[in-house]
């Protein structure tokens, strides 16, 4: 078996990464945990979900200082799914909420390129708050990781108008070691 590399990940994933103790759910559409940039990577913390997201970034057409009309990133808003079933939402704060009932805030704290110029970045998240009980409750930090699209293109000519880029992304939810 060979080794292949992911083109926004900076390191070679290994198959004999699975032989040592990797979950499936860290492997989930081909990324290990352990084998993400830098700015992201979240040593020291147990993954407690990656769940798939399937929605859009929401853009608002604004004037910059400069006066120039550009498309400003307004909000999330995405599905999330386990297995296939429906098991929550994604939408502005940053926020994520579970059918359980649990829901964490994040707040951006590290950020890398995605795979290609049209696909959002990868993101380090640190969890701002929480409610609920749920799956969701211990989480301390997030990851958004395997991000598809979402980019905003083309020029704005009105201001106030919006555009939808359907993207797709894994969450992966973690908690500090205790």
């Amino acid at each position: 078996m060979s080794a292949f590399v992911i083109p926004h990940v900076r390191k070679t994933i290994i198959p004999a990464a699975v032989a040592l103790g990797l979950t499936s759910a860290l492997l989930l559409h081909g990324v290990a945990a352990a084998e993400l940039p830098d700015a992201v990577a979240a040593p020291g913390e147990t993954l407690v979900a990656t769940i798939h997201a399937v929605g859009a970034q929401v853009y608002e057409c604004k004037a910059e200082a400069s006066g120039k009309l550009a498309w400003q990133f307004r909000e999330p808003v995405a599905t999330l799914f386990l297995n296939g079933k429906t098991v929550g939402r994604h939408y502005a704060g940053p926020n994520w909420e579970l059918t359980d009932g649990s829901a964490v805030v994040g707040k951006v704290s590290g950020r890398a390129p995605g795979a290609s110029a049209k696909d959002i970045p990868l993101l380090k998240l640190d969890v701002a708050s929480r409610r609920g009980a749920g799956d969701l409750s211990g989480v301390t930090s997030i990851q958004r990781i395997n991000t598809r699209g979402g980019v905003a293109e083309g020029a704005c000519e009105r201001a106030g108008t919006f555009l939808s880029v359907p993207y797709t992304a894994d969450y992966t939810f973690l908690r500090k070691r205790s």
